[in-house]
């Protein structure tokens, strides 16, 4: 199963400059948990629901005098809408965080989470099972022996 048949197409995004309050609102709009944070139009970075909850505490300020810049995570962790789910999986171990970013080329097509692998974690092994039977059949025909 590639990253493209699970990653979410609902990709909001927040300028650098702009508020924690901004970030909140089109997060809260299309119910999703990260803003895409760019600079000029371009990816840089991201912004969660802990990461405002965290800037949200530390500075004891209204989110509406928070720039998204104080917050985000930086750099983006990416990856490509072909790459196999699996590999989002250790992607998303080996750097630690809950979600990356699909970029296909410099454009942002999708966001892939942990709960995107855990609710198809189903198609995502049964993919698996049907590539080592066909590999086992394949070594194992007449032909090879």
């Amino acid at each position: 199963m590639r990253v493209s048949d699970v990653c979410s197409r609902n990709v909001v995004t927040v300028d650098v400059d702009a508020t924690l309050a901004v970030a909140v609102e089109r997060m809260l709009d299309a119910d999703v948990g990260s803003a895409v944070v760019t600079d000029d139009g371009a990816p840089g970075g991201i912004v969660t629901k802990s990461d405002v909850l965290r800037a949200s505490h530390r500075t004891d300020e209204p989110l509406s005098c928070i720039p998204v810049r104080s917050a985000a995570s930086a750099p983006l962790v990416t990856i490509g809408p072909e790459a196999s789910a699996r590999r989002a999986a250790e992607q998303l171990h080996e750097h630690g965080v809950h979600r990356l970013v699909v970029v296909d080329g410099i454009d942002v097509v999708g966001i892939i989470s942990t709960t995107d692998l855990i609710r198809n974690y189903g198609g995502i092994r049964s993919d698996a099972r049907e590539r080592a039977d066909a590999e086992y059949d394949w070594l194992t025909r007449e032909d090879v022996r």
